[in-house]
């Protein structure tokens, strides 16, 4: 198989599924990706405002993005430290 082997899903699942995004266009392929990275900021940014309610939207913003971003960025780009 092509590297996916999830451990809770059959064989035959896993072919269903490769077998279903060799049928997509590239298009189609974008846009789930797309979806799934909106999907993983939204969830991000949940867990940021569980953590930090009282913080305000900039810092909520700040804290979502030092999840993918370097530190040291962080630091120059935006003059916050997410190690504070």
């Amino acid at each position: 198989m092509s590297g996916l082997d999830p451990k809770d899903t059959s064989a035959d699942s896993v072919q269903v599924l490769i077998d279903g995004y060799r049928r997509m266009s590239p298009a189609e392929k974008l846009e789930r990706v797309r979806a799934l990275t909106l999907a993983v900021q939204a969830l991000a940014l949940s867990d940021v405002r569980r953590r930090y309610a009282a913080a305000d939207e900039r810092t909520q913003a700040l804290h979502v993005a030092s999840r993918w971003l370097d530190p040291g960025l962080m630091r120059r780009a935006f003059g916050w430290d997410p190690e504070s």
